[in-house]
């Protein structure tokens, strides 16, 4: 199945303890279902330190899954991803505005 969801996308957060954030896509695993998206799901990591590596508490941004985020349309609203084909190619689309998502 086409990927709804790709990296670099401007989100929305539906559910959970980050509802209502907005942040792009920084990387999407389609098989686990999960994306990492940017200042979304945020943890803290305790890290050792080395010579590249400062250490100490870093914030980590961790995946979360594909059906609690709703991509952003051309108004700011969350809206649905659909697909139709144009000429020879098949494109994502808005469903909410009808708008091509791919250029």
């Amino acid at each position: 199945m086409a990927a709804k969801l790709r990296k670099g996308d401007k989100v929305i957060v539906l559910t959970g303890r980050d509802r209502g954030k907005e942040g792009t896509i920084a990387s999407v695993d389609p098989k686990a279902g999960k994306a990492v998206v940017e200042g979304v799901n945020t943890v803290i990591r305790h890290t050792r330190q080395s010579q590249t590596n400062p250490g100490g508490r870093i914030p980590k941004s961790m995946p979360i899954d594909l059906s609690n985020l709703a991509l952003l349309d051309a108004n700011g609203k969350p809206t649905r991803v659909g697909f139709r084909v144009e000429g020879e190619r098949k494109v994502r689309y808005a469903k909410t505005t009808g708008d091509v998502i791919d250029a």
